[in-house]
């Protein structure tokens, strides 16, 4: 039998992974570190998620004054995503790989002059890390890899219904801005492999990365205020398989766990309006209430030398729990086709994958549910282009 390893497979699990749990985007996939021989690649993706909503309770004067039935229209912009990654052997047993992807992102803007009582409020949160990966073969079946992260984040957003009915700032809407940080992590993982059978079986520990934003926020409470917020990227667990179940055909899949319960984002005035507003404990801006398991699951087939294809199911469960109204989504069911060419030493690959993104509801204060987002989904396409030397 005659197996080969199929780019088409990665790119349908990461360059095009929509709509991930929490604000997931890359997966932290380091397959590159298994590539035979001196690698490289750079990949290309773009996603188009749709979500809207309708409220579903008719708000006071201090929160808008919005009346039930409001609409949403589309609250998430497109985006982009960029990945590149350089491996290479220096022995037959030692291999180091570099990854640079954007793991984490958030893009929310909901339309101005809806009747929404969020309307106009947006959010941005982006990423970016380099990750140096090192591997060592004890055998042709056992091996270990572990590297260092370094990471850097940025985040921002404006909230124009959080303010207070009374005070000197009454009316103020509320904006904040956190300055990039950078921060280290690392990761630790083994594998196990049968070549004659294509089988490899990864596990990969991925250490939560902790950030100190510079943060200016204006709101009711004052304006320019300068503090600094604590952000805690997520640990995660990935575990990423493959196997031959025939000639030229592989099955490949993923489950990735990820811990956002450590993930919050509760810039201090925020809290300090919000609790006003509660007459209690403020609420965080951004924070999750579970943590979320993301199972990919394909077959790749061989077609001839030159192309070879590849469809992927991916699922997340929903939670119970209410969502964020800065990221209103609960699970996920998604689809994804890919292809691929290669060429002497080139391999060209693309992807398309289709995500029906799980009903959520959202609460604002005392009012739950607020708003109901249902019969959501999104569009990502990828491309790969990679090289052996």
């Amino acid at each position: 039998m005659k197996f080969y390893v199929l780019g088409a497979s990665a790119l349908c699990l990461a360059a095009v992974s929509a709509q991930a749990g929490g604000v997931d985007r890359s997966g932290q996939s380091i397959g590159v570190i298994f590539e035979t021989g001196t690698y490289a690649e750079l990949s290309f993706g773009s996603v188009t998620p749709m979500v809207s909503g309708t409220q579903v309770v008719t708000f006071p004067p201090a929160l808008g004054g919005s009346t039930a039935g409001s609409a949403s229209e589309n609250m998430t912009e497109s985006y982009l995503q960029f990945g590149a990654a350089l491996k290479h052997d220096y022995s037959d047993q030692l291999s180091v790989a570099l990854i640079l992807e954007q793991p984490f992102g958030a893009d929310v803007a909901y339309d101005n002059g809806t009747g929404y009582f969020a309307s106009d409020a947006t959010a941005l949160l982006a990423s970016q890390s380099l990750t140096s990966v090192l591997r060592y073969k004890f055998d042709e079946n056992f091996s270990i890899h572990g590297g260092i992260r370094y990471q850097r984040l940025s985040a921002k957003a404006f909230i124009p219904y959080i303010t207070l009915p009374a005070g000197p700032l009454a009316g103020t809407a509320y904006g904040v801005e956190g300055e990039v940080d950078d921060g280290w992590g690392y990761l630790l993982g083994a594998a196990y492999e049968r070549p004659d059978i294509a089988l490899r079986v990864a596990l990969t520990y991925n250490s939560s990365i902790q950030h100190n934003l510079d943060t200016t926020e204006d709101s009711a409470v004052g304006l320019g205020n300068s503090s600094t917020t604590e952000i805690n990227a997520p640990q995660s667990l990935n575990l990423e398989f493959q196997t031959g179940i025939a000639e030229d055909t592989l099955l490949f899949g993923s489950v990735r766990w990820v811990d956002w319960t450590e993930f919050e984002i509760a810039p201090r005035d925020y809290l300090a309006v919000t609790g006003a507003l509660a007459g209690g404990a403020g609420e965080a801006l951004v924070s999750y209430d579970n943590d979320t398991i993301t199972y990919n699951l394909g077959v790749g087939r061989r077609f001839n030398d030159k192309w070879a294809g590849s469809v992927s199911v991916g699922y997340e469960a929903p939670n119970d729990d209410f969502a964020s109204n800065l990221g209103p989504t609960s699970g996920f069911w998604s689809l994804g086709l890919g292809g691929a060419y290669t060429m002497d030493n080139m391999e060209i690959s693309g992807g398309l994958r289709y995500v029906w993104i799980g009903d959520a509801e959202t609460e604002v204060g005392p009012f739950s549910p607020a708003t109901s987002f249902e019969d959501n989904h999104a569009v990502g396409v990828g491309m790969k282009i990679a090289f052996n030397f």
